[in-house]
């Protein structure tokens, strides 16, 4: 025990350094730094690029968020992109088809939606925003080919996995817009190099294949030094798939596709195998802090402090602590015994849009009918002696009238709220 309390405090130490504080979070994959303490001297104008695919981010890209937020930290600075123009044509990388070309209304609609996302998930720190539409929108054809296409091998693009695996036997093929998309991407760093200095890209996994192609245009266009600092994919170490898909499909950060209340359940039932992990990575709780979050876990997994803590953490960054503490407030009257009456109208609005609603001023046997929770009032009159239903916490044993709001309960995890 004395050994692991000394080499978590010799860990917390080197905490001062974004080496260190990305290693110990899970952030290092592939780079191309041949020494990553170079990141601990002087700052370094980078960017990270999101396409507008959709008009939210998801939680895979709330990742390499929380990671950027780091750099921030340790004086870096951040141009975030949104890719009105590579989002036009749309990365081909991992896709085993040719994706669907979107409008240039919904492209449109969803920079608007991603420019939003970065300005709340950075609030407060010093970060620009720019749109490669605005230098693609303009450019001359053949002078991207003379000038670009030029210095890039097409062996070198069609060495890379997906390209072979879509141009192999029973692939699906290729266009040449899509196979182009890499070349897009490269000419956003080697632009964002010659109008803001940056020489280092943030990104993915998956984009390292893109990213790269930057770093060799830079170096043989202008002779110059550019890096790329990937992080891996996340993955679930219960299951063995990337982390972040649920049954419903992606884990969106804006609550019109994912609620707030959603959004909080998927981290609060999280695996006990992962559960530090994301806490590393999606939060900026310190290692002091996830150190005692972890001795709680070992406790106790039964209670799931590391769970809960996450959610609220995660729900609070993403959403605000308001709809944190909403959300932790409907959980806990659902699941934790907590007073119905300490719920507010806020959270009893969060729950009506996940539960099934009834109006007040009938009977308990009534509304368990008129409502398709049970069957019949004979199934619903026996479900009540047998124990079987509860409001506001309490188990009932005979008929009632409701006109006031409640929260009815049958089982353990069917709900009806009484408005």
């Amino acid at each position: 025990m004395l050994v692991r309390i000394v080499f978590a405090l010799e860990r917390m130490s080197n905490m001062g350094s974004l080496s260190e504080e990305l290693a110990w979070r899970g952030f290092v994959n592939q780079t191309t730094f041949t020494d990553n303490n170079v990141l601990d001297g002087d700052p370094l104008s980078f960017y990270f690029g999101v396409d507008p695919s959709a008009d939210s981010m998801h939680i895979g890209q709330l990742a390499m968020a929380m990671m950027i937020r780091h750099f921030i930290e340790h004086g870096h600075k951040a141009t975030l992109l949104v890719g009105g123009a590579t989002g036009m044509v749309g990365d081909p990388d991992g896709k085993a088809e040719e994706r669907e070309l979107k409008s240039v209304e919904e492209i449109e609609h969803n920079k608007a939606g991603i420019a939003a996302q970065y300005q709340s998930l950075f609030d407060g720190q010093p970060f620009d925003v720019v749109d490669n539409y605005d230098w693609f929108k303009d450019m001359n054809y053949l002078t991207f080919l003379r000038d670009i296409g030029k210095h890039v091998a097409v062996s070198q693009m069609l060495g890379r996995d997906f390209i072979q695996s879509r141009l192999g036997e029973g692939g699906a093929g290729i266009s040449y817009a899509e196979f182009s998309y890499a070349l897009i991407q490269g000419y956003d760093f080697l632009h964002l190099y010659r109008e803001k200095g940056i020489t280092l890209q943030i990104a993915g996994a998956d984009q390292w294949g893109n990213s790269v192609t930057g770093v060799q245009l830079i170096r043989k266009i202008e002779n110059a030094e550019a890096n790329v600092w990937t992080a891996p994919l996340i993955i679930n170490k219960t299951t063995g798939r990337k982390f972040g898909k649920s049954e419903e499909g992606a884990i969106w950060l804006d609550e019109k596709q994912t609620s707030v209340y959603q959004f909080y359940q998927f981290w609060l039932n999280v695996d006990d195998e992962g559960v530090i992990d994301y806490a590393k990575i999606y939060t900026l709780l310190t290692c002091a802090e996830i150190e005692e979050l972890s001795q709680k876990q070992s406790e106790n997994p039964g209670a799931r402090p590391a769970q809960k803590r996450l959610a609220y953490e995660v729900t609070k960054l993403v959403h605000g602590e308001i709809a944190a503490e909403s959300a932790r407030r409907v959980t806990e009257v659902l699941f934790g015994g907590a007073a119905f009456d300490s719920l507010s109208g806020d959270d009893m609005e969060l729950l009506a849009a996940e539960i099934p609603t009834a109006e007040r001023g009938e009977s308990v046997v009534d509304i368990l009918t008129n409502s398709g929770i049970t069957d019949s009032k004979g199934e619903a009159r026996r479900l009540i002696l047998g124990g079987a239903i509860s409001v506001n916490g309490s188990k009932i044993s005979d008929d009632q009238m409701l006109d006031h709001p409640a929260l009815i309960k049958k089982g353990k995890n069917s709900f009806l709220l009484v408005r």
